[in-house]
């Protein structure tokens, strides 16, 4: 032990004289004498964290509303988020405090304004003229249950309808309730002796402002009399109601009903329906009534000029429909067109040309919000085609089991995925514009390229394109189509290692500027693959098969330096290095018919036509051993200079050479450490513990509730399962120690021993017990030697310790600046190889030179190395340890990364008990750490990711992406670059000239709601009936509020017309602004403080 100690100090020695003597020094002086050597530019005032904006499907919608002159859509959720979508690229989300699902959204038509109503009887008025939408008021009801509300056009009356069957009327302006009331029992027959349950329905007469229809859940409608507060008529059904809606005249209403019919009325006749329709009922002979179908939801009553009506609706397919997709049903005519739907129906609006009622509707298309998707059907072409969606909202088609980052990528990137992408895109949409189209971008202050990459369940890979907090879908790849399907379960392979996804991705490893690709599978399968522009056929799918299990008979090897017996060269031609290609089907060593020497997945043996993108260099599996299945594989690394690929699980390491299709290493992880294992552990053959199959790569489509068992770090699913414990290294069980894994790759340029004298090609490995080993690579030279010459692999007996499982490695030069990993620029592979031949050598140059390793012999590196616990920076060759800093003692690290920010870098960790931190590098100053969220389940730990320029993002719910920044420069610019939801629009035109002279007589019926709801006529309500909550959105909404002369005239308009002045004052209140134009703002904002307490941003 002495002697081995004598050879490190040696080892020392030599390092120091062979480096420059003023670099060793250097590493022995103090701290504070090193910071001045490498200049630390990012100081704490440099973060900042803040959420920046979320992509995605709104997840487990539950209200939609549309603003038909603004063209804003809303949408609400169960867990009371809000997001609002404008034109392509205009988004917004917002969150209710409280978290209670969202029942009900109206707009107040083209005043920049929304009310929310939710399932804890909470009503909400939200401010969307700022760029952050705000609450300005809140109205909590404490003694009844909110079910129903109805905001009529240009009224300042919200009527509100309760599980009591009352209706309360709440003045949006001051959001306080009205002493109006209408109470049940004063709407039913006062002989009915039940109860006619919750209110389902409220809504004005189109023609008549004073009638109110009002649905009750039991079948009862009751048109009531709002001056002389009395029911006129009452219509009575035996069956439930879901729905009602007027036809634009106001002499007919439709009821959608629990059988499946639709009832139609006219106002005058209540005794019986005008007309009972079954839309999916069979007609029965001899004139019985059909048969009950399920119920129809909703249904919209829509009227053309030109044509017959459209009646729409949700729901009522017929009982023996098993099986039969959601569908919407559109009746025009005698036409019926019956939609199927991918998933049930949450709620639908129809698109009019027109917001005001009484008048024909003209729709031209049916928004059909879905529970996993959001549809739009074009009512105007013939087959009722739907818009292509323009809204990055196909992040779930399948679910995401991986996510990764990269900003600053380089420039050429997204035009060459997206010129592949383009490709793909399905045929038969409308040839109409998205009719969404309110609000305006936001200035893009932020140049560089942003991809992220999502894998997803199915084996799919996506490409986005997330440059300036936009996102939109470049390009996807399916990586399952090289392998077999199974067509039915019966032949399923019962090699299989999970119950279903058994192609879902688990690791992306992407070299942006090679754009070489590497994924990991939930199958323990590796696939590599090029980029290409040409289309090509692959005959012969390349594969290889890896054995990789601990060895019994291997605990002795000396330093573990054996390798696999290299190829001889030229063996390109039988991809097969280890185990014979072929794909046994029955047990090949085993004599007591335990699987063995199996693939889990079965590779296509026919031709694979590849389309330009991403194609298929390489297919590597893992196979069964002795009956034992292969463990699912937890690191993984790809060099394009080195034409390498490397991976490891729980067992071991492999390393495989791509361009030659051969196996280079394969070995457990106790033969990486030869004599030097710390543990003395002794391998065992793993058929003793299985690992539980499927390790549950897909739960993180699930909800916050993760089964034990599942919940395992990313990087280490070997040791305990709790998420909660202290996850350090001091292991005491032998057996978990020995399944310590593969936890973390790195491939550089650097010095690999204490005597080296310069940097050569190597890998550093990580593992889950927070050990560093280094391997040295010995490549041949570029062009034809690469491909003829064996590449040689050897452990170089370095061996460095931390507490934790590693997580992250990255290399700094002398200066403290990145050194990144060798790489190849991209090149077309697929043209003939002669025409490039020059070429072809000249750019595999860098194969054994990283582009920023022009180090002296003088010059040393910095190693950065990031576990589950700490950080430490060792410097090279000498291999002393710099700097260190504990990361957290009582939970542990999920995501560690280096990472460039203004001119410099920094270690950036996300932890989870929900810190973010920030560290300089290379001292590891803290620099920032926020409380930002706790780990609520594994989707957060195996999505959650930074990158370059401040930038981050997760996985938040199954559907949406949540991004955010810790950048204080992205923070001050988010105001700018975020889209605004509202534009001043004038309003349109009302259906005749004489409306605004009907406000006195002829014409639509008009009513003075403010003479008759006011507090002068009605009366205080109960203050006990609810309670009013001021909002967090005051100042900001007077700002909002005040933007734009012509939404202050439009405004100034409304707030007369609401008054019942005539439209003559406001065109001489007009031109006197128009007088002079240096005192225009003036009087326009004169204009503002005069109807303020008028208009709904009073606070």
């Amino acid at each position: 032990m002495r002697k081995f100690n004598i050879r490190k100090v040696l080892d020392g020695l030599t390092a120091v004289s062979a480096a420059a003597s003023a670099s060793s020094a250097a590493q022995q002086q103090q701290t504070g004498n090193r910071e001045t050597e490498i200049q630390e530019t990012l100081q704490s005032e440099h973060f900042q964290l803040c959420k920046t904006v979320r992509h995605g499907f709104p997840y487990q919608p539950s209200a939609l509303a549309f603003d038909p002159v603004q063209k804003i859509l809303a949408i609400g959720t169960q867990t009371g988020a809000l997001r609002l979508f404008g034109r392509p690229g205009v988004e917004c989300y917002c969150q209710h405090d409280s978290g209670a699902a969202v029942i009900q959204l109206q707009f107040l038509i083209n005043e920049g304004a929304l009310v929310s109503a939710l399932a804890d009887d909470t009503l909400h008025l939200w401010n969307l003229r700022q760029k952050r939408p705000a609450i300005l008021h809140s109205l909590k009801f404490n003694r009844e249950r909110i079910t129903f509300c109805h905001l009529p056009f240009q009224s300042k009356w919200l009527y509100v309808g309760t599980e009591r069957g009352n209706i309360h009327i709440v003045n949006v302006e001051s959001f306080t309730l009205s002493g109006y009331v209408i109470m049940w029992n004063k709407a039913i027959e006062l002989s009915s002796k039940s109860h006619p349950g919750p209110i389902v329905h409220i809504s004005d007469n189109p023609m008549d402002e004073g009638k109110l229809l009002i649905g009750f859940e039991s079948g009862t409608v009751v048109l009531w009399d709002l001056k002389s507060k009395k029911a006129d008529y009452r219509y009575t059904h035996d069956e439930a109601i879901h729905s009602v809606a007027w036809h634009h005249e106001g002499k007919q209403f439709i009821c959608s009903h629990s059988d499946g019919t639709l009832t139609i009325w006219n106002v005058k006749s209540p005794t019986k329906p005008f007309q009972t329709i079954t839309p999916h009922g069979k007609q029965l002979k001899d004139g019985k009534k059909p048969e009950p179908c399920k119920p129809i939801l909703k249904v919209e009553y829509k009227t053309t000029r030109a044509g017959e009506p459209f009646i729409i609706l949700s729901g009522g397919l017929s009982y023996d429909t098993v099986g039969r997709r959601p569908c919407l049903t559109v009746m025009h005519g005698k036409s019926t067109a019956v939609l199927e739907m991918d998933y049930s129906i949450v709620d639908f609006l129809t698109l009019c040309e027109t917001p005001y009622p009484n008048d024909f509707q003209e729709p031209y298309a049916v928004v059909v919000l879905l529970e996993k998707d959001l549809v739009l059907i074009d009512l105007a072409q013939n087959g009722y085609p739907i818009f292509e969606n323009p809204y990055p909202l196909t992040i779930h088609e399948s679910p995401v089991t991986c996510c990764e980052y990269f900003a600053d990528c380089p420039v050429d990137l997204i035009p060459a995925l997206y010129s592949v992408g383009a490709r793909q895109k399905r045929q038969g949409y409308s040839k109409k514009e998205w009719p969404i189209s309110g609000g305006n971008w936001g200035l893009i202050t932020q140049s560089y390229p942003e991809i992220i990459i999502t894998g997803h369940a199915d084996g799919s890979i996506k490409f986005w394109d997330a440059s300036a907090i936009t996102l939109q879908v470049l390009y996807k790849l399916k990586t399952a189509k090289v392998f077999e399907k199974s067509r039915n379960k019966d032949d399923r392979p019962n090699t299989d290692i999970v119950d279903e996804d058994p192609y879902a991705i688990q690791i992306i490893s992407w070299c942006p500027e090679s754009r070489m690709l590497c994924i990991a599978g939930v199958s323990a399968h590796v696939i590599i693959y090029r980029f290409s522009k040409q289309e090509v056929t692959t005959e012969v799918i390349p594969m290889l098969e890896v054995r990789l299990l601990y060895e019994i008979n291997d605990v002795e090897s000396p330093d573990g330096e054996q390798v696999p017996p290299l190829p001889t060269p030229g063996t390109g031609s039988n991809p097969q290095s280890i185990v014979p290609q072929s794909h046994p089907s029955t047990s090949s060593s085993s004599s007591d018919g335990l699987r063995d020497n199996v693939p889990c997945l079965k590779v296509k043996n026919s031709p694979l036509k590849q389309s330009p993108g991403y194609q298929t260099e390489l297919v590597i599996q893992l196979v069964w051993v002795s009956g034992e299945p292969p463990q699912q594989i937890t690191s993984l690394a790809v060099n394009s200079a080195y034409g390498l690929v490397v991976f490891g699980n729980c067992n071991g390491i492999a390393m495989v050479d791509y361009l030659q299709k051969t196996v280079l290493l394969n070995l457990g992880t106790i033969e990486l450490y030869g004599s030097n294992d710390p543990y003395r552990r002794e391998p065992r053959s793993p058929r003793k513990t299985r690992q539980p199959s499927g390790a549950g790569l897909c739960d993180i489509n699930e909800g916050t509730v993760v089964p034990e068992d599942r919940c395992k770090s990313p990087t280490s699913d070997v040791k305990d399962n709790s998420f909660s414990r202290s996850r350090s290294s001091s292991v005491t069980s032998i057996d978990k120690e020995s399944r310590e894994a593969i936890s973390a790759l790195h491939f550089c340029e650097t010095f690999t021993r204490k005597a080296d004298t310069s940097p050569s090609p190597c890998l550093w490995v990580g593992t889950t017990l927070g050990t560093v080993l280094v391997i040295v690579l010995n490549l041949p030279p570029g062009g034809e030697q690469r491909l003829l010459q064996p590449v040689i692999v050897s452990p170089s007996g370095t061996i460095l310790r931390l507490k934790g499982a590693i997580l992250r490695m990255a290399f700094l030069d002398t200066t403290g600046s990145l050194v990144p990993p060798a790489h190849e620029p991209w090149r077309e592979h697929n043209v003939p190889e002669d025409k490039d031949e020059k070429d072809k050598s000249k750019k595999r140059r860098p194969v054994s030179v990283s582009p920023s390793s022009s180090q002296e012999i003088s010059e040393n590196q910095y190693a950065v190395i990031c576990s589950e616990k700490q950080a430490k920076v060792i410097s090279l060759p000498s291999q002393n340890c710099i700097y260190k800093q504990n990361i957290t003692e009582t939970s542990f690290v999920l995501r560690g990364d280096i990472v460039s920010l203004s001119n410099s870098i920094c270690l950036a960790c996300f932890c989870a008990n929900g810190h973010i931190m920030t560290f300089s590098l290379p001292s590891l100053r803290p620099l920032l750490d926020v409380y930002y969220l706790p780990l609520t389940n594994m989707r957060i730990a195996r999505t959650f990711c930074f990158t370059n320029n401040g930038q981050a993002l997760y996985l938040v719910s199954p559907t949406e992406i949540q991004r955010l920044t810790y950048s204080q420069e992205t923070c001050e610019n988010l105001q700018e670059m975020l889209g605004e939801l509202f534009t001043p629009v004038e309003t349109p035109e009302a259906p005749n000239r004489g409306f605004f002279k009907g406000l006195f007589g002829g014409g639509a019926q008009s009513l003075d709601r403010e003479e008759l709801f006011g507090e002068s006529a009605s009366g205080k309500a109960s203050r006990s009936l609810a309670q009013h909550i001021p909002g967090p959105g005051g100042i900001e909404g007077v700002k909002g509020a005040a933007s734009g002369v012509v939404g202050e005239l439009a405004r100034a308009r409304l707030a007369l017309d609401e008054r019942g002045q005539k439209l003559g004052e406001l065109e001489e209140k007009t031109a006197a602004m128009l007088y002079s134009a240096d005192s225009f703002s003036k009087h326009a904002h004169e204009m503002m403080l005069k109807y303020k307490d008028k208009k709904w941003y009073q606070f």
